[in-house]
């Protein structure tokens, strides 16, 4: 199984693409980020994530998408502006016929590091740990996008 995951943004859209092998053996096939030029309408902004996606998804061939849903308890702005990028890769993943997973950043959390509030240096280790890696991935948006599509696998294989 191929899984996508996604933390959605819009200035800088993470994503990470995962192989699921037999026995849970998890690897990436590819991860990095979209980014938005600040202070570009935010009609351009979202076609260029559209656009990116939409190419990473033809040339990765994910069977699922797997994405952060969104938390946010201060800035109604800056919820507001993910909200518009997140509705655009979920967008992006049903025009490919891809199924969606989502999941709070609280699961992901309590999924990759058996503690909901982990700060996000465990939620990262833990990412280079599943995925076998010598550094953890960077920036942080393409190793949340990792944290996103590994706790599918582990969700959906019934692994927490």
């Amino acid at each position: 199984m191929r899984i996508i995951g996604i933390d959605p943004g819009t200035g800088i859209l993470g994503f990470g693409v995962i192989d699921v092998a037999k026995g849970n053996k998890v690897k990436m096939v590819t991860a990095g980020v979209i980014t938005t030029p600040a202070h570009t309408p935010l009609d351009e902004r979202l076609e260029e994530i559209f656009d990116g996606l939409t190419d990473i998804i033809a040339e990765t061939k994910p069977d699922i998408m797997s994405i952060e849903k969104l938390f946010f308890a201060q800035n109604v702005t800056t919820a507001m502006s993910v909200s518009h990028a997140r509705g655009v890769a979920m967008l992006t993943g049903r025009k490919a016929k891809l199924p969606i997973a989502e999941y709070t950043p609280q699961q992901i959390k309590q999924t990759l590091t058996g503690y909901g509030k982990a700060d996000k240096k465990q939620v990262q280790e833990m990412v280079r740990i599943h995925l076998g890696l010598k550094d953890v991935p960077k920036p942080d948006d393409c190793a949340d996008a990792l944290a996103a599509a590994i706790t599918h696998t582990m969700m959906s294989r019934g692994l927490v």
